[in-house]
């Protein structure tokens, strides 16, 4: 266990760090701290933050910078976020509910995300199977042609023109519509499509083609995951403006950005959106991106999350600031897909 006070002083030495990105030395931290003790109690506990990894000496006659472990200890002892201020929560709030689909939700979250944070910016589309049916909409395009429109919980839209081998009338498309929606809407997916699979037995034989023909099509609409891994970056200029923090050159970081298969792993499993995960540099999956932090949290319209955002950096961040940006911003995302 760790005493408040050496507690105190590894937190000084994260904040002074991360704010000038230049070690810390002891009289540094006792002009802007008020530790309450002496320069030499303060060098004693930084010597015992060193011998337990805790901090480091980059090279003779510095001062102190904190570890991968030392940014975990520091991390998991937070005690609470840095609050948003009211013009921030506006201007998330603002920024995002101008957004007028799912594809601009995502995109808007992604700057907003850079911009806030000003590190890179990863969003995942929700996640198609963890979704419910919302709406199924049938227009018909032509006697024989008819649009059905999907619309799940998580704001995706599914569209499917389906050729008919009857004329569709008025009450043709009613009754479709009304029993497609009784069986599907409020369901999740998987019960929705089996549910659908069973409707055109409850049919009058004379029908049972065509809605057969139509409950294929949204079967199909709805069991197709494509865009389940789909995942948009933002902000990675941002890595140069942290170029000197870097072990290695950032040609392989910004490299490694670029791979889907990253940005999946970065992300990781969704978790709850009440939740904020952060993997500290070598805790994280990927070789080249040792030296980032990823701060991650999961979004969606329940408890469940349907997806997760997050950001990478330098792992000399804002770990409170960036943890309660990336929290704000699921939230709103959140409350925007309940309400869409």
């Amino acid at each position: 266990m760790i005493e408040d006070r050496k507690l105190a002083v590894l937190r000084a030495i994260v904040e002074d760090y991360v704010a000038t990105q230049e070690p810390v030395g002891s009289k540094t931290l006792v002009e802007r701290h008020r530790l309450g003790v002496s320069p030499a109690t303060v060098r004693n506990d930084m010597a015992w933050l060193e011998d337990e990894g805790l901090i480091a000496q980059p090279h003779t006659s510095a001062g102190r910078i904190p570890t991968d472990k030392g940014y975990r200890f520091f991390v998991d002892r937070l005690t609470s976020l840095k609050p948003m201020s009211a013009a921030e929560k506006r201007a998330i709030a603002t920024f995002l509910e101008g957004a007028h689909d799912l594809d601009d939700v995502v995109q808007r979250s992604v700057r907003l995300l850079a911009q806030l944070t000003q590190q890179v910016a990863i969003v995942q589309y929700p996640t198609l199977a963890r979704s419910t049916v919302r709406h199924v909409e049938l227009v018909a395009l032509s006697t024989s042609r008819l649009l059905a429109v999907l619309i799940l919980s998580t704001g995706r839209v599914e569209q499917r023109v389906i050729e008919v081998p009857v004329e569709l009338t008025d009450d043709l498309i009613g009754d479709l519509r009304s029993r497609v929606n009784k069986t599907a809407a409020g369901a999740r997916i998987s019960d929705a499509a089996a549910a659908l699979g069973d409707l055109p037995d409850d049919v009058a034989p004379d029908n049972r083609s065509t809605y057969s023909i139509v409950v294929a099509a949204l079967v199909e609409a709805i069991s197709d995951h494509r865009s389940d891994e789909r995942v948009v970056v933002g902000g990675t200029a941002n890595l140069a403006r942290f170029g000197e923090s870097f072990d290695q050159s950032i040609k392989p970081m910004l490299e490694a950005l670029e791979e889907h298969v990253v940005l999946l792993k970065l992300l990781g499993e969704a978790t709850s959106p009440s939740e904020v995960t952060v993997r500290i540099g070598h805790e994280g999956p990927i070789d080249e991106l040792a030296s980032t932090s990823v701060v991650v949290t999961g979004y969606g319209s329940s408890d469940e999350a349907l997806a997760s955002l997050g950001i990478v950096g330098p792992t000399r961040m804002d770990y409170p600031g960036s943890m309660a940006a990336v929290r704000a911003v699921a939230r709103y995302v959140s409350t925007i897909l309940d309400e869409g």
